[in-house]
This record gives structure tokens, sequence and C-alpha cells, in this order.
């Protein structure tokens, strides 16, 4: 049953890094179609702003990738969920942003790369938040030993040793 399971994802991360690359093609294709025969556009800002999508393909890929034993054909490892969430989510995330900001530079101009500026807003919103959970955190503990050290005071010989 488990190396069902295997196999199941291993297809499924196939199929999934094969439509990823097949529309990153199309996309940066289209781009440079219509750089070349319609409006110029920032060829800087393009490259730029298309590596962080590029990487997160890589590692996508890297790690999603199934592998197979080339003798026997054998599945060896199915790699890593690609439809998990939390950081597979958000590299995700970053490449298809990537790509509606670069359609919509191909169709408006280079005032589509303002799109692009979701992609930072967004993590320093996520750090912000995980900076105040984390104050908070610390500020709880330190409240619970104080509240915790009073109590210690006030108990009797017995609670002190246990303690």
């Amino acid at each position: 049953m488990a190396q069902k399971a295997r196999k199941d994802r291993a297809k499924a991360n196939a199929a999934a890094l094969k439509n990823l690359h097949i529309g990153t093609l199309t996309v940066n294709i289209l781009f440079v179609f219509f750089h070349l025969l319609f409006k110029r556009r920032s060829l800087f800002l393009y490259a730029l702003l298309s590596v962080p999508s590029f990487v997160c393909e890589f590692v996508l890929e890297s790690t999603g990738r199934p592998k197979y034993d080339p003798s026997t054909n054998s599945l060896k490892t199915a790699g890593e969920d690609l439809s998990a969430p939390g950081l597979t989510e958000y590299m995700f995330d970053v490449i298809w942003v990537t790509w509606a900001s670069v359609i919509l530079v191909a169709l408006f101009g280079n005032w589509g790369w303002l799109l692009w500026s979701v992609v930072p807003a967004y993590g320093a919103f996520k750090g912000f938040n995980l900076l105040s959970a984390t104050r908070g955190m610390t500020g709880l503990r330190q409240v619970q030993q104080q509240e915790t050290g009073g109590a210690q005071a006030a108990g009797n010989r017995k609670q002190k040793r246990a303690a």
C-alpha cells in the first residue's frame, strides 16, 4: 500500500513539474516575442525579477522530481510532495505572480512589474507576523515564570523541594 502512495506522488509530481516547465516556457517565449516584434520592454527588469521564479522552479525540480533506478526502472524516491502547504506553496506563488507580471508587462508595459511587488510585501507581512508571535511568546514565557516563581515562594517546604 505504501508503494502505491509513493507511485501516486511520483506521478503527481512529474505532472506538476511538466505543467510548470511548459508554463514557464510559454510565458517567457511570449515575452520575448512581444519584446522583439511589438514594443521594447526592460530586459534588465525582466532578468532581475525573473531570477526568483527560476530559482524557485529549480528548487521544486530538484526536490520534487521522482528518481528511478536506471537498470530496473523501479522507483527509488518519489520526491518531496509538491502539493504540500508551506514553503512549497509559496514557491509556486512566486512563480505564478512572476508569470502574471511578465504577461502584464508584455501587454501593457513596464508598469506591469508593479504586480511583482506583492511578493516582497507578502514576505514582509509574514515576517512581521512571525516576529510579533515570537515576541508575544517570549513575553508570555516571562510572565509565566514570574507567576510560578511567586507561587513557589508561598508554598510549603515539600512544594519547594519538588520544584
